[in-house]
C-alpha cells in the first residue's frame, strides 16, 4: 500500500498532514510528509532519531508552525498558532523531554494555566480531586500535592501523561511516553490507551521501544531522514519489517567484545550502603561489586531496584552511609563529581535534561565541558585544541548537528543523549558509568552506542552501564548484575536467559 493511500483504513480521518516540509536553517527536518491520524486508533511513528518525528509531531499539535505544507482537521484546513490553539481544538501532546515545573506540586503542574476557577479564586479542592482520580486511573500512589522535584523520572512521566489526560483530548500525541516508566508502569498505561480509543480517542504513539509498541498499534509508519517511507496496517508489519525501514538493515546490538584479557579491578564497591531521602531505609543495601578494566556490567533491575542510586553514590553525587568506593585501589569514596572525573571515573546520568546538559550552551560548548582542564591554561583557552576536541567527540560517538556551534536544542533527544556520553568519554576516563544509556535512543543508535563503548572496553576501559530493558542486558555485557530492592539478587554470564533475568528482578517467575 502506498503512503498517499492511509486514509483507505478503518477509521475515519480526524487529522491529516499533507506535505509537510519543515525546515532548520541547512537542515531540512521533513521534507513533504504526509500523515493521517484516524479517530479511535493507535497510529505508531517509528524512526531514528533526527529522522523528523518529533518535530511532525510538534508541527501537528501547534508547538511550531511548517515551512510549507497544509493540516487538515475534520476535513478543513487550519492553522495552529500555539499549542494552546491546538489543545482547544482538542489536539494534546506528552513531550519526550519532560515539560514540568520541578518547584510546583503534582495538582499545580497538572492545572498550569487552565486553573479551575470560582468566584472566589482557585478551586485546589477540586483540582486535587480530579488529581486523586487521576492518579488512581493510573494506578500510581502519587499524593497530589508532593513537589515534582521529589518524584523519581518514572513518576514525574505518569504525572506528564495524567496531564494530558486531565484535558480530555480526541487527538492525544504520545511522544516516547513509557521511557522512564517500569514494566508495570506500561501495562496500566497501555490499558488506559485501550479505554481511550475505546471511547474513540486517537493516539499517535512514537516509541523506540520497538516489541512494545507492536503491543498497541493499530497501524504504523515509518520516518527516514525527514521522509516517509513505509505504511501499513498492524496484520502486515514485524519487528524485522520496522528495523528494515527505519535502517536499512536488521541491527542487532552487539555481542560482548573478546579476544583480549580483562585487566586488574578497576572498580571495586565494598559494602556500599546508602539512604533514601527520608533516611528511614536504605536504597542500596551491603552492596559489594568490583569491574576489571575491559570488562563490561550491565545492572538490570526494575524501578526502585537502586540502580540509579548506586552509580550516583560511586560517581559523587550522593554519599554514602557505609562501605567505599576504591579507583584502582585508591579511595574515592564521599569525593566530589570534579574529583572523581579528575581520577577517571564518570558518570552519563539517566535524565539528560536536567543533569547531562546545558541548555543554553551550544553542541560543542557542551561536548567540551567536562574536558575543559585540557584545553585552558589559568585564563588562557585554546580555542583550537577545544574546536578539535569537539570535532572528534561528533564524530566518534556519530552525533546528528549541524555543526559544534548548533544549539543543543536544536538536536533530537538522541543525539543529545550521545552528547552527553560523548562529553564523558572525551575526558579519556579509566571507568565510565552510564545509567539507562539507551533512554530515548533508537535501534540504530542503541547499537552505533553499544560499539563505542565495545571499542573502547577493548582498550582497557571498565564499563557499567544500567537498563531496564532486558534485550540490552544480553547485548554487549561480559557480565549481567540483576539488583531487587538494592541487594544484588543474582549474577550471570552473557549465556543467561532474559526468563532468569526477570525472575532475578522479581519481575516474573520461571516457569518449571
Amino acid at each position: 500500500m502506498s503512503i498517499a493511500s492511509t486514509s483507505s483504513t478503518t477509521g475515519d480521518v480526524v487529522l491529516a498532514a499533507h506535505n509537510i516540509a519543515k525546515s532548520y536553517g541547512n537542515i531540512q527536518a521533513l521534507k513533504g510528509v504526509n500523515f493521517d491520524i484516524h479517530q479511535g486508533q493507535v497510529t505508531t511513528l517509528f524512526g531514528e532519531n533526527g529522522a523528523g518525528k518529533s518535530t511532525l509531531m510538534k508541527i501537528l499539535s501547534g508547538v511550531v508552525k511548517p515551512t510549507s505544507g497544509e493540516i487538515v482537521l475534520d476535513g478543513k484546513p487550519v492553522t495552529f498558532n500555539s499549542s494552546t490553539e491546538a489543545r482547544e481544538l482538542g489536539i494534546s501532546i506528552i513531550h519526550q523531554e519532560l515539560s514540568l515545573a520541578p518547584n510546583m506540586n503534582v495538582r499545580d503542574n497538572i492545572f498550569m494555566g487552565r486553573e479551575i476557577m470560582t468566584a472566589t479564586g482557585v478551586d485546589f479542592a477540586e483540582e486535587e480531586r480530579q488529581t486523586r482520580l487521576l492518579m488512581e486511573e493510573l494506578e500510581e500512589q502519587i499524593d497530589p500535592l508532593t513537589p515534582v522535584e521529589d518524584l523519581r523520572l518514572g513518576q514525574q512521566q505518569i504525572v506528564e501523561i495524567a496531564r494530558a489526560l486531565s484535558v480530555n483530548s480526541r487527538i492525544l500525541i504520545m511522544d516516547e511516553p513509557t521511557s522512564a516508566l517500569s514494566a508495570s508502569e506500561v501495562d496500566v498505561l497501555f490499558k488506559v490507551i485501550r479505554d481511550l480509543t475505546g471511547r474513540g480517542v486517537s493516539i499517535v504513539y512514537i516509541s523506540h521501544h520497538l516489541e512494545e509498541a507492536l503491543q498497541i498499534t493499530n497501524h504504523a509508519v515509518v520516518l527516514r531522514d525527514g521522509a516517509m517511507t513505509a505504511y501499513a496496517p498492524r496484520a502486515d508489519i514485524d519487528l524485522e519489517w520496522i528495523v528494515r525501514n527505519m535502517v536499512g538493515e536488521n541491527f542487532d546490538l552487539g555481542s560482548p567484545p573478546d579476544g583480549y584479557e580483562f585487566g586488574p579491578v578497576a572498580l571495586a564497591i565494598d559494602g556500599l550502603t546508602v539512604r533514601g531521602p527520608s533516611g528511614d531505609f536504605s536504597v542500596v543495601d551491603d552492596l559489594s561489586l568490583s569491574v576489571r578494566e575491559g570488562e563490561i556490567v550491565c545492572i538490570y533491575g526494575l524501578m526502585g531496584a537502586g540502580r540509579t542510586e548506586l552509580l550516583e553514590c560511586v560517581a559523587g553525587r550522593l554519599p554514602p552511609s557505609a562501605g567505599s568506593v576504591s579507583l584502582r585501589g585508591e579511595d574515592v569514596s564521599g569525593r566530589s563529581i570534579a574529583d572523581c572525573i579528575g581520577k577517571g571515573l564518570v558518570l552519563v546520568p539517566e535524565d539528560r535534561q536536567r543533569d547531562g546538559l546545558v541548555q543554553t550552551m551550544t553542541v560543542g560548548r557542551n561536548l567540551s565541558l567536562a574536558s575543559i582542564g585540557s584545553f585552558t591554561r589559568g585564563m588562557l583557552t585554546s580555542f583550537a585544541r577545544e574546536a578539535s576536541l569537539v570535532s572528534d567527540a561528533i564524530a566518534k560517538v556519530h552525533i546528528k548537528t549541524d555543526g559544534g556551534e548548533a544549539p543543543i536544542g536544536s538536536l533530537s533527544g538522541g543525539n543529545q543523549q550521545k552528547v552527553v556520553i560523548g562529553k564523558m568519554l572525551a575526558t579519556n576516563p579509566e571507568v565510565i558509568l552510564l545509567d539507562e544509556p539507551s533512554r530515548g535512543i533508537d535501534i540504530g543508535a542503541k547499537a552505533e552506542v553499544f560499539k563505542l563503548l565495545a571499542e573502547r572496553a577493548r582498550q582497557g576501559l571498565a564499563v557499567i552501564y544500567t537498563t531496564s530493558e532486558v534485550g540490552e542486558c544480553l547485548s554487549i555485557a561480559h557480565r549481567i548484575v540483576v539488583m531487587h530492592r538494592g541487594r544484588i539478587s543474582a549474577e550471570f554470564g552473557p549465556d543467561v536467559t532474559k526468563e532468569q533475568i526477570m525472575a532475578a528482578s522479581g519481575e516474573a517467575v520461571v516457569a518449571h
